[in-house]
């Protein structure tokens, strides 16, 4: 057993399959396990959060930045990051959070897309499980969740033919709309800066945060149509949770 399996997706089945056999439901295993997993993470995003929120409201400060020192990029670069440090922000903090969630979103969706493959995997998935849990996966695993077929895309469909997604791919793609909307005004305020400056990676940035809005939850939705919903029962469980975080940061720390 690999340093990848030992550390992060063996702990995440065992997670997975404690939950569910105590809840009898893997929709709901999957759920709480992606709660869970977003509250421990709590201690690493929260910080990160807090100066993100910072950040944006240091925009009008930058802003005059940027127009005293247009033409000296150095100049720019050191007085922006005497703001951040009187503000108390370490903009490259964030980094680190970022790169521990990513590593754990994708040992999450590894270990979903095996379990959601099918009763086929049994064998596998028992030799993962620890000596000391008081059960063993046993066939057939419950794949319904409300209409669901954890297994199968949430899609509605007519006479065999594609309606629309489903009502949790569909929350899915609205919970990403609602966070990048929340993102907007920033985004807004940026797009003017950028402007207003002669760097073209400004207006680059500002774009991709103005086109994010529909971008990120058209994505959702396409990938959606794929995917097994057990993936995307997951992905709206953690970006419901973002949203309520961002909510939170916005209202308590947010500038008035």
């Amino acid at each position: 057993m690999n340093l990848w399996q030992l550390l992060l997706y063996q702990p995440l089945v065992n997670a997975l399959f404690a939950l569910y056999h105590w809840l009898g439901n893997l929709g709901w295993a999957i759920i709480v396990l992606t709660l869970i997993i977003r509250f421990l993470l709590l201690p690493l995003t929260w910080p990160a959060l807090k100066a993100s929120q910072k950040m944006r409201d240091l925009a009008p400060k930058l802003k005059k930045l940027r127009k005293k020192y247009a033409k000296n990029k150095e100049k720019l670069a050191a007085a922006q990051m005497e703001l951040y440090r009187q503000a108390g922000i370490k903009p490259w903090a964030s980094l680190v959070p970022q790169v521990v969630q990513v590593i754990i979103l994708i040992a999450l969706y590894q270990v979903f897309r095996h379990v959601l493959g099918g009763n086929g995997n049994l064998e596998k998935l028992n030799q993962l499980l620890y000596p000391a849990l008081p059960f063993s996966i046993q066939s057939p695993i419950n794949l319904r969740f409300w209409y669901l077929d954890l297994s199968q895309p949430d899609l509605f469909r007519w006479q065999g033919r594609l309606v629309f997604p489903g009502l949790f791919l569909t929350l899915s793609a609205l919970s990403q709309f609602l966070s990048a909307r929340l993102m907007l005004p920033a985004a807004q305020q940026q797009k003017q800066l950028a402007q207003k400056t002669p760097a073209t990676s400004d207006d680059l940035i500002a774009a991709m945060q103005t086109q994010s809005l529909y971008l990120f939850p058209l994505m959702t939705i396409l990938v959606g149509l794929s995917f097994p919903s057990g993936l995307v029962l997951y992905w709206l469980a953690f970006s419901l949770f973002n949203l309520g975080q961002q909510i939170i940061i916005k209202s308590k720390f947010g500038r008035k």
